[in-house]
């Protein structure tokens, strides 16, 4: 998780700002699923706390010191720790959960340390919100134009690290064979904002933050543009709808 660590070192208070919460919903859902009223729950590639603090109990792993102090800061017990060695010790949670951050993580290792924190009968949940949320038809083309853009730009300076494709992470646990059952829906949240934040919505992605890094501009990237459209399209903070990807793992 060192390159991915890299890439939001130095942007925590930023990315807490603009990114969304989790749907509440997964707290009945994980809690049902594993069996325990009272569910001890690990989150690794805790960040913020975003998600972490669904929970009351809930103990974040987090690599980066800046994501871990404003997790800290809202309340959230969390160590310094990735995914792919916890630190943690055996069967020490019924439930483990990664929010906006499976894709960073290198399965071959993620998987058997998942398998190892977690009791019998227990639940892994990877959950992951869809780029952009769901405001209105025009800014969803300009974002997604601006983001196929910067995605080459990535590639073009180097900037790219090594990450798993979101939409094979339930083909990944499957074949992993650590897990008896593997299943996957969505859920859905709401929140409000308005065109400042749907930039920095995409502002937020590494993609983007490491190439302000480099130097390139908000023009070179296509954030002008994205800012233009959002402008005009959202005048006034707006409803937004998010849709949650939940892969449940159980070993």
């Amino acid at each position: 998780m060192t390159d991915a660590t890299a890439r939001f070192g130095g942007f925590a208070e930023e990315y807490d700002r603009v990114r969304p919460q989790p749907p509440a919903e997964l707290v009945p859902l994980l809690t049902q699923w594993s069996g325990k009223a009272e569910p001890d729950v690990v989150d690794l590639g805790a960040g913020t706390g975003l998600s972490t603090v669904l929970w009351p109990d809930a103990l974040g792993v987090e690599p980066d010191p800046g994501m871990r102090a404003v997790a800290a800061a809202r309340g959230v017990r969390v160590v310094e720790g990735t995914a792919e060695a916890t630190g943690l010790p055996d069967a020490c949670a019924d439930i483990v959960t990664a929010g906006q951050a499976l894709h960073w993580f290198d399965p071959e290792r993620t998987f058997p340390e998942i398998a190892r924190i977690l009791r019998p009968g227990g639940v892994f949940a990877a959950f992951d919100c869809d780029w952009p949320p769901t405001v209105d038809p025009e800014c969803d083309d300009t974002y997604r134009s601006v983001e196929a853009h910067y995605r080459v730009l990535e590639v073009r300076h180097g900037v790219r690290p090594a990450y798993a494709t979101k939409a094979d992470h339930v083909a990944r646990l499957r074949e992993s064979g650590l897990f008896r059952h593997v299943s996957e829906l969505a859920l859905h949240a709401t929140d409000t904002g308005d065109a400042a934040r749907f930039v920095d919505i995409l502002r937020s992605q590494g993609g983007v933050v490491a190439l302000l890094d480099r130097g390139l501009t908000e023009d070179e990237i296509g954030l002008t543009r994205l800012r233009e459209v959002a402008e005009r399209r959202i005048p006034h903070p707006r409803t937004w709808w998010w849709t949650y990807r939940i892969r449940l793992a159980v070993v």
